[in-house]
């Protein structure tokens, strides 16, 4: 799943990106609104954290205009101002939830992991489909139940966006795209093949299916 994060203070920043980076998100980081429009305008995104204030204009403003432009993703609101008026002005611009600097950071994972959760219509930590249980917090695959098998980070965000997305054919491009951030090098064309091998070994190879010159579906029944 591919995070955009939208901090102008570069150490709060780069802390936040790596802590997500470590939950297994891929992670786009913007220090200017403008960037941030940009990235918003041509990459898919489940979530975005966003800045209220931010140097060269308003992140209210931004985020009014991602709303009226049709952007439905959640979106997390950051603020160094503690009023409940700034709150209700960023609720009604179109924030899902609010949280006031500083804050610790486990408690927006909280609040993140509350927001996807609601956006995909479940409360449960595990997301099961087609007999396939993901502990989204272990980072570990079950197809039984019973016995729980590891993934790495990068099995992990592909599969989670597999199961998110069932029943959607999925390009290469797409695929990589959520993985990667756009400031890591290049990876290989053939990577996404790599770790589709590796999951479907471990869930059956007819869990994920090929769709020929289109890409990959993961099956839901």
């Amino acid at each position: 799943m591919k995070l955009l994060l939208v901090e102008d203070d570069d150490l709060l920043a780069e802390s936040l990106a790596e802590t997500l980076q470590d939950e297994g998100y891929s992670v786009d980081t913007a220090t200017r609104m403008r960037v941030a429009d940009a990235l918003m305008a041509t990459e898919a995104y489940v979530l975005a954290i966003l800045d209220i204030g931010l140097p060269d204009g308003s992140g209210l403003e931004l985020l009014q205009r991602w709303r009226e432009q049709g952007h439905r993703l959640p979106i997390l609101a950051l603020t160094a101002r503690d009023t409940w008026e700034d709150k209700v002005v960023g609720l009604r611009r179109g924030a899902d939830d609010y949280m006031t600097k500083p804050f610790h950071e486990a408690e927006l994972l909280a609040r993140l992991h509350a927001l996807l959760r609601r956006q995909s219509g479940g409360l449960a930590q595990r997301l099961t489909v087609n007999g396939v249980q993901l502990d989204e917090q272990t980072q570990e695959v079950s197809t039984d139940g019973a016995t729980w098998h590891s993934l790495t980070a990068t099995e992990f965000r592909l599969l989670r966006y597999l199961m998110h997305h069932p029943d959607h054919v999925h390009s290469k491009v797409r695929l990589l795209d959520q993985l990667y951030s756009l400031d890591q090098d290049a990876p290989a064309p053939n990577l996404v093949e790599v770790y589709i091998g590796r999951l479907r070994r471990r869930l059956g190879k007819h869990i994920i299916q090929t769709r020929r010159g289109q890409g990959y579906v993961f099956a839901s029944r």
